[in-house]
């Protein structure tokens, strides 16, 4: 695939690519995937929700895992073995490419399944009765296919395909939040009983453990694997690693700190034990 320049947020449309995979070496397993790090909202998009501009990127500061792209990239050029990273270039805003696109989905009880209708704080995003199947179609189901496409290309070229999804989370609970009430530490390992090998989680808690500790699937449990793989194919294995936002950026929303480096090396410690 091509590696030029990405593309520009601001000539970002409803026609232009959503997400982009940056190649890394043939024979390494290892996609990083970024779902969350955008707030581009297409203009199409964005006359559907009805928050001001003001609130609007009040809430993308919230909902935003800021800065994890540039944790990842930073991550793939220091890993021996670069791996590929998946990346969405639009925000969660417009579909969350992680969330079931039904009623499988707890997070419909708040309004924030595949296509939210609610923000962080449980407040109107789009109107009642707000038809989101369009959104799924353009752009839920595409990323979906691209990622179980990278995925098979891992496995037909290495036999393996090893899925390290990258999040951050803000340090206080937002009202959203279903399991808000569980532990928040520095670092959230989300795993999966089939696609979670404990050689790499024990990777994982080796690789971070120098910020403040590591926990299971607290605030948020679960990992990202495509569904033509989820529950059947044991060579495809999966992490989700929770930075909390306090560890490398001003929440909510705010800049970079020296943190993201030492995160950035943690990730590619990482890496480097998934790729071997």
């Amino acid at each position: 695939m091509n590696d030029g320049p990405p593309t520009p947020p601001s000539s970002l449309s409803s026609a232009a690519p959503a997400f982009r995979l940056h190649p890394g070496a043939p024979d390494s397993p290892v996609i990083l995937h970024v779902p969350h790090s955008s707030r581009v909202v297409p203009p199409d998009v964005r006359s559907g929700i009805t928050l001001d501009e003001a609130a609007l990127a009040r809430e993308l500061d919230h909902i935003t895992d800021a800065h994890t792209a540039e944790v990842a990239a930073a991550a793939a050029a220091a890993a021996p073995l670069t791996p590929w990273r998946f990346v969405n270039g639009l925000s969660r805003l417009v579909v969350d490419p992680e969330r079931f696109p039904d009623e499988r989905e707890e997070m419909l009880a708040v309004g924030m399944g595949a296509v939210y209708t609610r923000t962080t704080h449980r407040e109107e995003l789009r109107p009642d009765g707000f038809d989101g199947q369009p959104l799924i179609d353009r752009y839920f189901r595409p990323y979906a296919r691209a990622v179980t496409d990278a995925v098979a290309e891992r496995l037909a070229a290495v036999g393996r395909a090893v899925i390290i999804d990258v999040h951050s989370y803000p340090t206080k609970a937002l009202p959203y939040e279903l399991h808000g009430d569980g532990s928040r530490p520095p670092i959230c390992l989300g795993t999966d009983p089939f696609h979670t090998p404990a050689p790499l989680l024990d990777a994982a808690r080796e690789a971070f453990a120098g910020f403040g500790g590591t926990e299971l699937d607290s605030p948020f449990a679960g990992t990202y694997v495509p569904l033509r793989h989820y529950g059947k194919t044991p060579e495809v294995s999966a992490l989700m690693v929770e930075i909390r936002r306090d560890l490398y950026m001003d929440e909510p929303g705010g800049p970079a700190g020296p943190g993201l480096e030492r995160l950035a090396d943690a990730l590619a410690a990482l890496v480097a034990r998934a790729s071997a």
